[in-house]
């Protein structure tokens, strides 16, 4: 398996992963009639650095790393990250998870927050901890998932340097 920085060959694999992960309702805040376009805002801007995971030419996940705000608050890096439904349970999430730490302190950023996390998604919500995110923050209410109706969303933030 191999992470690299995502090319324009990469843009239909990506929005195929997107097109799944939101259809769930379950973990991101974007509608599942979300077009194929607003995926250039959401995932692939010019100001992300969006990578993939490829394992025999296939794309099974991918991430991105952004300032979390601008000027003064850019030292803190933000993600988001998606794992095709084929291939969960296989570790990607982890890989994409220790790869992005790495990559963020290369780039330079001090911190990793991610401003979201929906508290039913416990696969996230574990991993991120295992990987030394801590809980700086519940957001009541913020995400209203499809079968549960309003649930919580947590604010995690790790430093990297």
């Amino acid at each position: 398996m191999k992470i690299r920085l995502a090319t324009v060959n990469d843009h239909d694999a990506i929005w195929e992963i997107f097109k799944h992960v939101i259809s769930t309702k379950e973990v991101f805040v974007f509608l599942p009639d979300t077009p194929k376009e607003d995926i250039y805002t959401y995932w692939l801007s010019s100001t992300m650095h969006t990578y993939v995971l490829e394992n025999e030419g296939k794309i099974l996940g991918s991430y991105y790393l952004k300032p979390n705000q601008v000027g003064y608050g850019s030292h803190i890096a933000n993600g988001g990250y998606m794992t095709h439904p084929a291939a969960r349970g296989k570790g990607i999430g982890k890989l994409l998870c220790e790869h992005s730490i790495t990559n963020a302190k290369a780039l330079g950023f001090k911190a990793i927050q991610f401003n979201m996390v929906v508290s039913t998604n416990s696969i996230a919500v574990d991993l991120w901890k295992k990987y030394g995110f801590k809980i700086i923050g519940t957001i009541p209410e913020a995400f209203n998932h499809h079968q549960l109706g309003y649930v919580d969303a947590y604010i995690m933030y790790q430093k990297i340097a």
